[in-house]
């Protein structure tokens, strides 16, 4: 039975991986630049990660939700102390399409109302909403395209005020650093504006953190980049360091009644235990202060490098744009260079995404290839 040909696919099949290198088919040593869609997070094989799945798949890996699980307030707990997000309610599930659904699906339950404000070059999932919130017309079906969305320019504060005014918009979903759409991020008074219409105008604001969260942009949450308070905040990649796990925090002004949301696999004690080893890892090696600091390196030494024309992104979710696609550049460096990076729906992008384990030399090591590339 031939696979359903939905992904484009590089000539690699990698068989092995430890800390920030993935090893192929042929023993060939890969450096891990786009942590397989910023999904790795504390590295490859973590020790602590390994020993605590271990751990509790030889106990009990899954039971429903119809039964305690004190992993999850564990889980929820440390949460709450790492990211400064005090009072929220944590509800887990499996995926970022997931959380996003559940959190756009919670607005309107809290609102009563349908309309959604997205921004250009969105990217929030695959499913229902949240793929109609989703700025790429390619994979949004019609059943998909029912949904009431408006999409707007980051920073058009007008366009937002007129479409909010209109009391029909229960939430207003962004990323405060922008994924595969390329990494634009908006200004601390747009988001500001936003957080104060959302209030006037009784929107919900979620905060889209499926791929910046747990550490990656140098904060815990990348919105917490703005010094805003997002009324829901969606997560899911690096929070399970490659297991299956998405959630949302939820504030505490909106209140949960039984059957409101519900999930089969989200929670489950492996996720939770995925989890709890990503959040140890994070506290005891300070890798959230690493990121912040090995990003601002990477950017300081990016801007020696010809032909890139911008810089983007914080802590470690870059970009190098560049006044060309990057296609083949990308192909020069996994196949010249054995060096992994991501691309975006901006062509002209390369994204870095790597483990937050990443050292200097890492970095020392894709501009020496960049150059030669170039």
């Amino acid at each position: 039975m031939p696979l359903f040909d939905v992904y484009p696919l590089y000539d690699v099949t990698p068989v092995r991986a430890k800390g920030v290198h993935v090893y192929d088919v042929n023993r060939k040593k890969y450096l891990d630049l786009y942590g397989g869609h910023a999904v790795i997070s504390i590295g490859h094989q973590n020790p602590v990660y390994n020993r605590r799945l271990k751990k509790q798949i030889s106990r009990i890996g899954f039971y429903s939700n119809a039964i305690q699980n004190p992993l999850q307030t564990q889980l929820a707990d440390e949460i709450e102390a790492q990211s400064g997000c005090t009072g929220y309610q944590l509800f887990m599930c499996s995926s970022g399409a997931e959380a996003n659904e559940n959190a756009l699906k919670l607005a309107s339950f809290q609102t009563r109302k349908s309309k959604v404000v997205a921004f250009k070059n969105a990217f929030h999932g695959r499913t229902s909403a949240a793929v109609a919130a989703t700025d790429t017309p390619k994979i949004i079906a019609p059943l998909n395209a029912q949904q009431e969305v408006v999409f707007l320019e980051f920073g058009d504060e007008e366009a937002l005020a007129k479409t909010l005014s209109k009391e029909d918009v229960c939430a207003v979903i962004i990323e405060a650093i922008q994924g595969v759409g390329g990494l634009d991020m908006p200004t601390e008074k747009f988001m500001k504006k936003i957080e104060e219409l959302c209030k006037k105008h009784q929107a919900c604001l979620i905060a889209d953190e499926v791929q910046s969260g747990f550490g990656r942009s140098g904060k815990f949450f990348a919105f917490q980049h703005y010094n805003i308070t997002p009324d829901i905040i969606s997560m899911a990649k690096g929070m399970g360091n490659g297991f299956p796990v998405g959630g949302i925090l939820v504030h505490p002004n909106i209140k949960p009644w039984h059957g409101m949301l519900g999930t089969t696999f989200g929670g489950n004690h492996l996720a939770c235990q995925a989890s709890l080893a990503v959040l140890e890892v994070l506290k005891k090696k300070n890798l959230i202060e690493h990121a912040a600091s090995l990003g601002e390196a990477f950017v300081a030494r990016a801007k020696n490098i010809k032909g890139v024309k911008k810089i983007k992104g914080c802590g470690l979710m870059l970009g190098l744009e560049f006044d060309f696609e990057v296609g083949e550049l990308r192909k020069k460096l996994i196949y010249d260079h054995r060096i992994f990076t991501g691309g975006s729906s901006n062509k002209k992008l390369i994204r870095i995404l790597p483990p937050l384990t990443l050292k200097q030399k890492h970095f020392d090591q894709f501009f020496d290839a960049l150059e030669q590339s170039l």
